[in-house]
């Protein structure tokens, strides 16, 4: 099944932007997989009181800095201190090129393709949750958190609730860290979310290098990722502290087109679409033509289709098309996967660099080669 997946997901990739098959009688399959991956793009509880942490993170960075133990990651701009072969080579200092980059794409892209026997048959949906998260912890009131920094790697943030089962993610990229030592694991998340999107028949991400590592002191508070069990008014207040509109909350959700919840990391279960492994605009479509009920099950509330119960919503996904001015995007992107398509690369781009010191403008950005 994993690789009957994998087949129809390359088969999209030559037409990224064509328009989603309908769910027909003949996608009714769910893609069972083994429970291992945690369901991606929410919160596995409600945002819990933060008042210590402020102190405890203090007290580490002070226990660090004391002790002459401190360790002083790069937070401008990509390290450039890791000598190689490359064009962007000078004086023995290496400076990663557009090809450099494209290196650590095809790397990734390659592990995608051989290391399919991974919950539905990709990483994919994981790589996208692990760049999501390590963006999504930003705040625009005191420009902390977002990806540079990549604070995931350190207790307490790795181990909070929303980030269960990431590890998976970042395991499977340390092979590529090593043998790409140069890139930092901020730049090196992201741009392998941005791989996964376009491998799983996305539209183009374009990735702009910059972000560098940090140490724990760096490490954001829990509670600042959604829950995926509460309503409207909480996906405002997360994603407005973050900067995005209506509109924009609507595209990003899109995503749930890929991946699925599993009980023994969010308590949840269960994929949001009929093809898990690949990016259409079926999520929007299901939202809209399928009838929902509350699942009957010892669980939290999640709504399953009424039709096969194999398919899921959680509270904030329903929330999408009971408040009006979020129903009103959700139809026009499940009239038009094109529209979603333009609409979900501008908005994913925008996340990935939230909170980056970047030192190079948008015309540093760079458009990767997909696999044939």
């Amino acid at each position: 099944m994993a690789s009957a997946s994998r087949t129809f997901t390359r088969a999209l990739r030559s037409s990224p932007a064509t328009s989603a098959l309908k769910t027909t009688a003949p996608r009714r399959i769910a893609i069972q997989g083994p429970k291992i991956q945690s369901r991606r793009g929410y919160a596995s509880e409600a945002p819990k009181p933060s008042g210590g942490n402020g102190l405890l993170y203090g007290g580490i960075a002070a226990v660090l800095l004391g002790g002459g133990a401190y360790y002083a990651y790069a937070t401008n701009s990509v390290p450039e201190t890791a000598k190689a072969g490359s064009a962007g080579q000078k004086s023995g200092i290496f400076t990663p090129t557009k090809e450099d980059y494209q290196k650590v794409y095809d790397a990734v892209a390659k592990r995608l393709i051989e290391e399919s026997e991974y919950d539905d048959g990709s990483y994919g949906p994981v790589l996208l949750r692990l760049g999501w998260h390590s963006s999504g912890t930003y705040d625009k009131e005191t420009n902390t958190g977002g990806s540079n920094g990549a604070t995931m790697r350190f207790p307490p943030e790795g181990d909070h609730g929303a980030n269960a089962g990431l590890k998976a993610a970042r395991d499977f990229l340390q092979p590529v860290k090593e043998q790409y030592p140069w890139i930092s694991y901020s730049d090196l998340w992201i741009l392998s979310a941005a791989c996964a999107i376009q491998e799983m028949g996305g539209p183009d991400i374009p990735f702009r290098p910059g972000r560098g590592d940090r140490d724990v002191s760096f490490c954001t508070p829990d509670g600042r990722l959604p829950d995926g069990a509460q309503g409207h008014d909480h996906l405002r207040g997360i994603f407005g502290r973050m900067g995005f509109n209506d509109q924009e909350i609507v595209a990003l959700s899109g995503a749930h087109a890929l991946g699925r919840c599993h009980t023994d990391r969010s308590g949840f279960d269960g994929p949001w679409t009929f093809s898990p492994i690949t990016l259409t605009n079926d999520y929007y479509k299901l939202l809209l033509e399928e009838k929902w009920a509350y699942k009957k099950w010892n669980g939290p509330k999640q709504f399953q289709d009424v039709g096969t119960k194999t398919l899921m919503m959680l509270p904030t996904d329903m929330a999408l098309i009971k408040d009006k001015s979020f129903r009103s995007t959700v139809e026009k992107y499940a009239k038009s996967q094109e529209a979603f398509f333009e609409d979900f690369g501008k908005v994913i781009t925008k996340l990935f660099e939230l909170g980056v010191p970047f030192t190079v403008g948008e015309d540093a950005r760079i458009t990767f080669k997909r696999t044939e």
